[in-house]
């Protein structure tokens, strides 16, 4: 006989002051929500409502990598003169639509399964800015 327990499901919201531009890491965080939640196998959700930001998973270690995605994003994505956007930030939005606005990561034995070097980041495209994050966690408790 195996004991699954029972569902359950948490949404809320984070909120942030970011930078101009730069990477959060939210990680710890939502690992902190997903405790809180006592869901030990399931998903969570981590979602942004904003079309100037993103969310995206990649390395914790080297702080370096987020520099070297910040310019490459800015190689790929430079102003234009083109752009007719009338707040000014085209870039933000293309930056925003090429990375993304959620990440489903998986839930195992309590605690969000990440590889070793990958954090949950938060990615600011036009700051600074207070954020808001939505974190929907639901699985078996």
């Amino acid at each position: 006989m195996c004991d699954i327990g029972y569902y359950a499901s948490m949404f809320t919201q984070l909120t942030l002051a970011t930078p101009r531009e730069g990477f959060v890491s939210l990680t710890a965080q939502i690992q902190r929500l997903v405790t809180e939640s006592g869901v030990s196998a399931g998903y969570c959700l981590v979602f942004c409502p904003h079309t100037t930001a993103a969310i995206t998973l990649n390395e914790n270690s080297d702080p370096d990598v987020i520099h070297d995605l910040m310019i490459g994003l800015d190689s790929a994505f430079p102003d234009d003169s083109r752009f007719r956007h009338d707040e000014g930030n085209s870039v933000a939005h293309l930056k925003s639509s090429a990375i993304g606005a959620s990440e489903l990561v998986p839930i195992h034995r309590g605690k969000l399964v990440l590889g070793i070097w990958q954090d949950i980041y938060f990615c600011e495209f036009d700051g600074p800015r207070s954020r808001t994050v939505h974190v929907q966690i639901a699985g078996v408790s």
